[in-house]
């Protein structure tokens, strides 16, 4: 059987006109959190620094966003989310990547804040699949539930947060 193909979905626009949507709604997120963010004159990489006082310690969080915006073409999948160059990277990084629902308006349903050693190797350079698409939505996938929005935020305190990986069966079954 043929996958599922979601023709509701608007036409495609993608990282040049939300790219920016993107970035500033993960940047507001922090802020409402607590947490200082801070802007680079040039975005080589990472999108913005963001740190906090954690009881008597100043964790700090470089944070590199990549948006995820379902096209017409987009079929359910089991597994969803980014794949591409990582431009910089740095052992205490989150990897934060909104998970757009494409209409008349753009809309972020989701946002995933994933730890660097979550991310793994691809013919792209690196991927992180944290969810799922199914029914025309992307949705937090099994066990991955725990890097998104507010819960996905609060963990990026933990000062073992660079350590924060799910096990490899978990994973595995999580792809089932």
């Amino acid at each position: 059987m043929a996958p599922k193909r979601h023709a509701t979905m608007a036409k495609k626009v993608g990282p040049k006109e939300f790219s920016q949507l993107a970035e500033l709604h993960v940047a507001g997120l922090f802020a409402e959190a607590g947490w200082r963010v801070y802007f680079p004159h040039r975005d080589d990489g990472f999108d913005f620094i963001a740190a906090k006082r954690v009881d008597d310690a100043m964790v700090i969080r470089p944070v590199q966003v990549k948006g995820k915006y379902p096209e017409e073409s987009t079929f359910d999948r089991p597994t969803y989310g980014f794949a591409g160059n990582l431009t910089q990277t740095h052992p205490e990084m989150v990897l934060a990547i909104p998970y757009f629902e494409v209409g008349a308006v753009p809309k972020i349903r989701h946002v995933a804040f994933m730890p660097l050693c979550m991310v793994k190797g691809h013919s792209r350079g690196s991927r992180c699949w944290p969810a799922k698409f199914v029914g025309g939505i992307p949705k937090p996938r099994g066990a991955h539930s725990k890097y998104f929005d507010h819960e996905g935020l609060k963990r990026l305190g933990s000062a073992d947060w660079r350590n924060d990986a799910l096990t490899d069966a978990v994973e595995d079954l999580d792809e089932q």
